[in-house]
């Protein structure tokens, strides 16, 4: 199964918006996507750097999901794992890009590449562990291949 396309976006504001939305949780529950997770991530990892996204992340997500009327259970919200393996894949795409690259430019090439997509945990990760009550509530390793190192 493969991943559809990806909405790309038009410009540095509507993801610096999209970042600034989560973290002010003023951002619409529908634009909160896969897209909007990735480029809000690369947007913290390279324009926020006052932000310590491993010590924050859980509570930035999980205080806009509440915020927006969603639920963090044990089916639903927060997902520990796969947050923290995207914010490991994020700093691994940036850690080749190009200074100076715009933001949306840097963001639509991530939308893009492998670690874009929406199964690239899956490379590592059974779906049956990636999927479980313990992978959402707290970080699991891996069960398939080690992540790449950074």
């Amino acid at each position: 199964m493969t991943d559809p396309a990806p909405r790309l976006f038009a410009d540095d504001a509507a993801v610096t918006r999209i970042g600034e939305g989560l973290l002010d949780r003023s951002l619409p529950k529908p634009e909160w996507t896969h897209e909007a997770h990735l480029g809000a991530c690369l947007y913290l990892l390279r324009d926020r750097p006052e932000i310590d996204v491993d010590a924050r992340i859980a509570t930035i997500i999980s205080g806009y999901n509440a915020a927006v009327g969603g639920v963090n259970d044990d089916r639903q919200g927060y997902h520990d794992t796969i947050t923290r393996v995207f914010v490991h894949g994020v700093r691994l795409f940036l850690r080749d890009r190009p200074a100076g690259e715009g933001l949306a430019e840097a963001v639509n090439a991530l939308l893009l590449s492998p670690i874009g997509g929406r199964r690239w945990p899956l490379d590592f990760y059974s779906a049956e562990r990636l999927f479980s009550v313990p992978a959402r509530r707290a970080f699991v390793p891996p069960d398939l291949a080690p992540l790449p190192m950074l």
